[in-house]
């Protein structure tokens, strides 16, 4: 990861765009794992990659976002201005508009079924979008919206390392039916990231869409995460019969939920934060696939 501190911002808003040098710049406080994001004045924000990985993202973002602005119905990013490299800071980087609303939590939201149905109303109108000339997904967006099983070694090494709490075979069952089928419609527009960090609350309700940055085309259903990472039971299924969702893509998109939940559990020290989301969620999901199944 490259470090970015205000300083640097501060240096790079001086000499590229000296019209707003004497705004004040300040970290916004939770600022994300693949950008850094600082406030620049009252109403922009300064996005920076946290790593080369992530810069191909700005120019995406840049040409895509405000084709989408009038299309959605919810805020999203609109981009300002695009800064370039330089010395102090090898990658691209843009400035962008700020957009009110807390980030999404349990506390904030006053309805998980009403949150579960406007969330799907946005992914959907972001599906309606013509995607003929869009990005296809691949190395560029972490294959959100391509074929799972480019992760197939990593899940199954993880699986395969898990202590006897977890039931080894019934996770990998899980896994291989999420690789079973294909996706063989039209590609869509998918988001890539939808997770409680990049959506915004406002009044108990979701106000704004964030951090396009994994967006690409082609099968939606790693957008359909959230049913595992956040949604409890009853508003799993207000959100997956909202998208009109078939097996299939439950299938696969439990498949990119279990995929994050074990790399997350497994790869980050035992017991953090990060290790313990991805616990939560590999239980979740091992309860609600039994419960179906019993069904």
């Amino acid at each position: 990861m490259m470090e970015i501190t205000t300083e640097l911002v501060r240096g790079l808003i001086s000499s590229q765009f000296p019209e707003w040098q004497n705004l004040e710049i300040k970290p916004v406080e939770k600022s994300g794992h693949d950008n850094r994001t600082y406030h620049l004045g009252n109403d922009m924000t300064v996005r920076l990659p946290s790593h080369k990985r992530y810069a191909s993202a700005v120019e995406k973002e840049t040409t895509w976002l405000p084709v989408f602005k009038p299309l959605l119905s919810l805020p999203i990013p609109a981009p300002v201005a695009q800064g370039k490299p330089t010395e102090d800071f090898p990658l691209p980087w843009s400035v962008n508009r700020w957009i009110e609303g807390d980030t999404v939590t349990y506390a904030n939201i006053r309805n998980l079924n009403e949150f579960a149905e406007d969330l799907a109303g946005f992914l959907k109108e972001l599906q309606a979008i013509d995607a003929t000339n869009g990005v296809p997904a691949g190395v560029q967006n972490f294959h959100r919206g391509g074929n799972l099983a480019v992760y197939d070694q990593d899940t199954r090494s993880v699986i395969e390392k898990l202590d006897g709490s977890y039931d080894r075979i019934l996770l990998t069952e899980i896994w291989e039916l999420a690789l079973a089928t294909r996706y063989e419609a039209a590609p869509l527009w998918l988001h890539g990231d939808v997770a409680v960090g990049n959506l915004l609350a406002h009044n108990g309700r979701l106000s704004g869409v964030i951090d396009f940055g994994t967006m690409g085309v082609g099968d939606p259903s790693s957008d359909l995460v959230m049913a595992w990472n956040f949604f409890d039971d009853e508003s799993r299924s207000v959100f997956l019969e909202s998208m009109k969702a078939d097996q299939s893509a439950i299938d696969r998109a439990r498949g990119w939920a279990l995929w994050k939940a074990l790399i997350t559990y497994a790869w980050n020290e035992q017991g953090s934060e990060a290790s313990n989301w991805g616990k939560h969620v590999i239980e979740v999901i091992v309860r609600d696939y039994t419960t179906a199944a019993e069904l």
